[in-house]
C-alpha cells in the first residue's frame, strides 16, 4: 500500500535535470510532503519521474522506469504517475496515447503546475524562490545551472528543439544562490549550461561568463569552480585569464569539440574548422598553464569516411586530452541531420571506429595518470567506504572523472587533504595522505 502525503522522485538524464529535480523537492518540502529522491522503494502517494530524451538510450531508460511504475500502481503500491522533464516535452501528444497510465503529463518548463495543484500539508507561508533547492548531491559538492537552452543547432543535437532559445539566469542571482549554497556547506560549485560560452549575450549584449565566474571566485567559502560545457565557436576568450588568475578556479575545462575533420565539422553545421580549433586550444593551453582539457568526440557522423576519421585518431593522439569521451552518431529525429543527411555508415563501422579512438584514449590517459605519480594534490574527499576513501582533485569532476583512493577510512567527505600520488590506472589513482 502506498504511504499518504509521500512523493518519490526519480531523476534520470543529466546533472541539469537534477537541479530541476532539486528544486521541486524544496518546494514540494516547502509545502509538508515527505519527498523522496531516487528511492530504493518507491511507495509514494505520487511519483514524480523527471525523464531525459537526448538520446536513443536514455529514451528508453526513461520509458522501461515508467513501465516499471505502471506496474507498481496496479500493484496498489504507488498511488499516481506524473511525468516531466526533457522526455515528455518533446514527444508530450505520443506518450499521452501510448502510456495512458500515466495520471499527469508535463514538460521541461511547466512543472511547477504540478505543486499548485497539491493541497498545503503545513502552515508555513514563506515560499521558497524559484532557484531554491534541496541538494541530491554529496553536502558539499552542487551544480550550479546558469542558463538554460541553446542557440547553435547543431546538425545531430535535439537539445534547442527541447529546452529552445538560450536563456541566461542574471549574475545577481547565481551569486545569491552561491552565497546561499555556501551557508548550506557546498564548498564546490560545477558551473553547468548547455553552452557555456554564450552565457550573458542575451541578457547583458556580451559574454559574462568571465564575469561571473570572478565574481563566485571572490565569494567568501567558494573553494572549486568548475566548468562544463563549453561551445568551442565564439568561446569567451576573456575567461582564460580569469581562470589563470583565482587559485579556487580549477584548472579544468569541459568543451565539446565533436570532431576535427573540416568537412565532418561542416557537415555537423559546428561554426568552427580544424585550424580555429586547434588555435583555440593552443591558446587555452598557453593561457592557463596546467589546465585539464575534458571534451567529447563523435563517430559516424554522415560525411565521416576513412580519410576523416584517420584525422580524428591524429587528433586524438596529438592533443592527448586528460579527459575524454565518445560516442557514435545516432540519428536524432527532426534535427537538421535526419532531415537533411543520408546516414550512410553502417552501425558497425561506427561502434568500430568509436572502440578504436576510446582504446587510444584509454592508453594516453593511463600514461597521464603516470606522470601524476609522486606529485602531491589537493584532494577533496566525497565518500568513505569500507577502510578507503575516495574523492577528487580539481582537475576530475564528480561521477565522469578519476577518482583518488586513499587507505584511510579516518577522513572526512568534504574535507581537503593534501595527498600523495603512488600509484597511477587509466581511470583512477591510488594516494597516501602527506602530513
Amino acid at each position: 500500500m502506498y504511504k499518504k502525503n509521500r512523493i518519490d522522485i526519480i531523476s534520470m538524464g543529466c546533472s541539469k535535470n537534477l537541479i530541476d529535480s532539486e528544486r521541486l523537492i524544496r518546494q514540494l518540502a516547502a509545502k509538508g510532503y515527505e519527498v523522496v529522491h531516487d528511492s530504493d522503494n518507491v511507495c509514494g502517494e505520487y511519483v514524480v519521474v523527471n525523464t531525459c530524451g537526448f538520446i536513443a538510450d536514455a529514451k528508453e531508460e526513461s520509458i522501461s522506469a515508467i513501465l516499471d511504475l505502471s506496474e507498481l500502481k496496479e500493484e496498489g503500491k504507488i498511488n499516481k504517475i506524473i511525468v516531466m522533464g526533457c522526455l515528455s516535452q518533446r514527444y508530450m501528444d505520443e506518450l499521452k496515447e501510448e502510456m495512458p497510465e500515466v495520471d499527469v503529463w508535463y514538460g521541461k518548463f511547466d512543472w511547477k503546475n504540478f505543486i499548485q495543484t497539491l493541497p498545503d500539508r503545513t502552515a508555513e507561508k514563506e515560499t521558497p524562490k524559484s532557484w531554491e533547492r534541496t541538494l541530491t548531491t554529496p553536502p558539499h559538492s552542487a551544480y550550479l545551472k546558469i542558463s538554460e537552452g541553446c542557440n547553435r543547432f547543431c546538425a545531430f543535437c535535439a537539445i534547442p528543439i527541447i529546452t529552445g532559445r538560450h536563456t541566461s539566469r542574471p549574475i545577481e542571482e547565481i551569486l545569491e544562490e552561491t552565497s546561499q549554497l555556501v551557508k548550506e556547506g557546498v564548498k564546490e560549485f560545477n558551473v553547468i549550461a548547455q553552452d557555456l560560452s554564450s552565457y550573458g549575450t542575451d541578457l547583458y549584449g556580451r559574454h559574462a561568463l568571465a564575469e561571473l565566474v570572478e565574481r563566485m571566485a571572490q565569494t567568501e567559502g567558494v573553494e572549486w569552480i568548475r566548468l562544463h560545457y563549453a561551445y568551442p565557436s565564439d568561446f569567451p576568450m576573456d575567461l582564460l585569464p580569469v581562470m589563470a588568475k583565482y587559485d579556487n578556479v580549477c584548472k579544468y575545462l569541459d568543451i565539446a569539440l565533436q570532431h576535427i575533420s573540416d568537412k565532418v565539422l561542416d557537415n555537423m553545421r559546428r561554426h568552427i574548422n580544424k585550424k580555429q580549433t586547434l588555435n583555440l586550444l593552443e591558446e587555452i593551453r598557453k593561457q592557463v598553464p596546467g589546465i585539464r582539457i575534458r571534451t567529447t568526440l563523435m563517430t559516424g557522423f554522415p560525411g565521416e569516411g576513412e580519410n576523416e576519421f584517420d584525422e580524428l585518431v591524429d587528433f586524438v593522439k596529438t592533443q592527448r586530452f586528460d579527459r575524454m569521451g565518445a560516442f557514435a552518431y545516432c540519428e536524432e529525429d527532426d534535427t537538421f541531420a535526419a532531415k537533411n543527411l543520408e546516414d550512410m555508415i553502417p552501425e558497425g563501422i561506427k561502434q568500430k571506429r568509436l572502440d578504436k579512438i576510446m582504446r587510444l584514449q584509454e592508453d594516453i590517459s593511463l600514461e597521464l595518470n603516470e606522470a601524476m605519480i609522486g606529485s602531491v594534490q589537493k584532494v577533496l574527499i566525497d565518500r568513505i567506504e569500507g577502510d578507503s576513501a575516495f574523492g577528487r582533485t580539481q582537475y576530475d569532476s564528480p561521477e565522469v572523472d578519476p577518482e583518488v583512493i586513499i587507505n584511510d577510512n579516518s577522513l572526512i567527505p568534504g574535507e581537503f587533504v593534501n595527498v600523495r600520488i603512488t600509484e597511477a590506472y587509466p581511470f583512477e589513482l591510488i594516494g597516501e595522505i602527506v602530513d
